[in-house]
């Protein structure tokens, strides 16, 4: 004959189970976030940072950057959260405002060029690019960029039976080259030296 085993009351054995189990959430949670900051600060240690707006070594600049230019608007907004006063030009007649840095912009073009056909003569590829000239000079006159050109190419596969789609992908294109040349720019006027 068999002895009777005892079993505890099945309250007690669940009350135990959910505290083993609440534990070892416990230690997960802990390990993640000992790991998270292990690998912030493995990140930190080496330099890493998000990007943020650039320092730039002047506070104030001139420009004559147009207002209706898609690159313009984007530079000024990144400019000003850069912390640089954007300095107007003069009217005629009016005495100029000073500035540490003075950017002239040189030209600022789109383009788009066939660069394939079908058989029938049907545009099957474009080439998107974007240009922008420019000079960057300090408040007395010294040049920090001679003139210079930025150029941003992009491939667009073309379809006239998807005219409006791919319209809208050119339009994508063009809005990210640009955006490139204003980073690239900020990048640049971040390493000058002004007086």
């Amino acid at each position: 004959m068999r002895a009777p085993t005892s079993h505890p009351p099945s309250g007690s054995l669940l009350a135990a189970d959910a505290a083993a189990l609440a534990v070892g959430v416990d230690r997960r949670a802990w390990l993640r976030a000992a790991a998270a900051g292990g690998l912030t600060l493995a990140l930190a240690g080496c330099g890493f940072r998000l990007r943020g707006a650039l320092q730039l070594p002047f506070a104030s600049l001139r420009s004559n950057l147009s207002e209706h230019s898609e690159i313009g608007r984007e530079l000024r907004a990144q400019l000003q959260a850069s912390g640089v006063q954007l300095v107007e030009p003069a009217l005629a007649g009016q005495l100029q405002a000073p500035a540490e840095v003075e950017l002239t912009v040189l030209n600022e073009q789109r383009e788009r060029a066939v660069v394939g056909i079908t058989s029938i003569g049907q545009v099957r590829e474009l080439q998107l690019r974007v240009r922008f000239k420019f000079r960057v000079r300090s408040g007395k006159g010294r040049d920090l960029i001679d003139d210079l050109e930025l150029l941003q190419e992009r491939d667009l596969s073309y379809d006239e039976a998807l005219v409006l789609g791919k319209q809208a992908e050119e339009e994508l294109l063009y809005r990210e080259m640009q955006s490139d040349i204003v980073r690239q720019l900020m990048r640049r006027l971040a390493a000058i030296r002004p007086d």
